[in-house]
């Protein structure tokens, strides 16, 4: 395929999230053609999951510049910048009326099975560069389709794959066999349903960043709102608790991000939830009554429990991908050149430095992992963090170096330092120590205060 053709050819995006959405717009607005390959049925599937969460980013933080000039000829109408969007409301207001402006660039139902270069698999060097990329996509009509494309833009995220109760990392013994009582995502205790689950019962929740807290402020809600019933939660963490433990408080620059970790200390502080610190899941034993005891490394064994919130981080599917050469960091599973600006091990206050596509880059010319997925296993995502990088990759692919080394993003910080702040990927284990910012302070919150998304959005 000559230079001229090859160029010519879209550019794919996979994922319609907050990030390959923005991705798509500013190829748009360079005058690239983008072809976003969705695998749910609707725009920000993953987003939805979660719609009944509350996100601690207000709307001036969650749309991207691009993605508005888009919507504009709609006219479209911004939500309130200082407000606050649940996960629905960000997936229905702004996420799927940008795909619906993107219209048939958009395909639903398209699973990304594998990427690869045209006639090339990833131990051929021969002419490898010249070769346009060719993508595998199954259609859940049960159609395959082989894609060409000049670049590829990963922007589906690391919702589909969370983290185990392990604390190795793998699940653990008689993690899968419980799985009618296990759950990796943060509960909607408003379906009728689902709080019939946990109403009256003991329930574990696993995990220390902010889908824990949300669990447990929920939970505690549902606590006061059923008194006398029995509703209760214990809290397993893997380290003890300290003066990071709940977060930066009034510290962090994020106001909802630190109401959130004191609404979870609240409910420790009120009796809705008893924490065990210093405990390693080695295995989930089912009781002849059908609850489950929770086995630490140590040899302890829990209270049994009637329910188990497994909320340990997450992790990026690369399955799809082995055929191309990733150049990624061999502990956080981020590109090699990201790895250090976000390992949770090195660095305090929530500071990631200004990234673009140089540090997303990989040996494998013209692919790109953004969003969420950049992170790896690396947790407190923030989704204009995700809009910076795909402006930056975007002209990178454009040709327009100037503009993609123009990188000055700056995030707030969570008002932690000496620790890894919300993390909560059990390969991201906090240090104990001092630092430059206060413990967090003992104010009074509500239980029901706005909580947070997972990942931190």
């Amino acid at each position: 395929m000559s230079e001229t053709s090859a160029t010519e050819l879209p550019v794919v995006v996979i994922g319609a999230g907050p990030s390959g959405l923005a991705a798509a717009a500013h190829l748009l607005d360079r005058g690239i053609e983008p072809l976003v390959l969705e695998a749910g049925a609707a725009a920000g599937a993953a987003v939805r999951e979660w719609s009944h969460v509350r996100l601690f980013s207000t709307w001036g933080e969650l749309t991207d510049p691009a993605a508005e000039k888009l919507l504009a000829p709609t006219g479209w109408v911004k939500p309130e910048a200082a407000t606050y969007p649940s996960g629905g409301d960000w997936a229905e207001q702004y996420l799927q009326p940008v795909a619906d402006v993107l219209g048939d660039k958009v395909r639903y139902g398209a699973t990304v099975t594998g990427v690869s270069r045209s006639g090339r698999d990833r131990i051929v060097d021969a002419d490898r560069v010249a070769q346009p990329f060719v993508v595998h996509v199954a259609h859940t009509d049960g159609r395959e389709e082989r894609l060409f494309t000049r670049a590829i833009i990963d922007a589906s995220g690391t919702w589909a794959t969370p983290s185990p109760a392990g604390a190795s990392g793998l699940p653990a013994l008689g993690e899968r066999t419980a799985a009618d009582r296990i759950t990796y995502r943060v509960p909607d205790l408003k379906n009728p349903a689902v709080r019939a689950r946990y109403a009256g019962k003991r329930t574990a929740v696993i995990g220390s960043g902010a889908s824990a807290f949300t669990a447990l402020a929920y939970l505690a809600d549902l606590a006061q709102a059923d008194d006398g019933t029995g509703t209760h939660t214990a809290w397993i963490l893997r380290r003890g608790i300290s003066g990071s433990t709940f977060g930066g408080g009034e510290a962090d620059q994020l106001p909802a991000r630190g109401a959130l970790g004191l609404a979870a200390k609240a409910a420790v502080d009120n009796g809705y939830a008893d924490a065990v610190t210093g405990f390693r899941t080695e295995a989930v034993e089912r009781t002849g009554n059908g609850q489950l005891v929770l086995v630490g490394e140590d040899g302890r064994r829990l209270d049994p429990v009637d329910e188990v919130i497994v909320l340990t981080g997450f992790r990026p599917d690369l399955t799809f991908l082995s055929e191309i050469r990733l150049g990624l960091d061999e502990r956080l599973q981020a590109p090699i050149e990201l790895a250090p600006l976000i390992d949770p091990n090195q660095h305090s206050c929530g500071t990631v430095y200004p990234h673009g596509h140089r540090e997303l880059a990989h040996p494998e010319h013209g692919v790109y992992l953004v969003g969420m997925k950049s992170y790896g296993r690396a947790p407190t995502f923030l989704a204009m963090t995700g809009y910076e990088q795909v402006r930056s990759v975007v002209a990178a692919i454009a040709g327009d170096l100037e503009a993609a080394d123009r990188v000055e993003l700056t995030l707030p910080e969570t008002g932690v330092c000496g620790g890894a702040g919300l993390f909560d990927a059990p390969e991201a284990e906090k240090a104990d120590g001092g630092g430059c910012c206060s413990a967090p302070a003992t104010v009074q919150i509500g239980i029901g205060a706005p909580a947070a998304a997972s990942r931190g959005c």
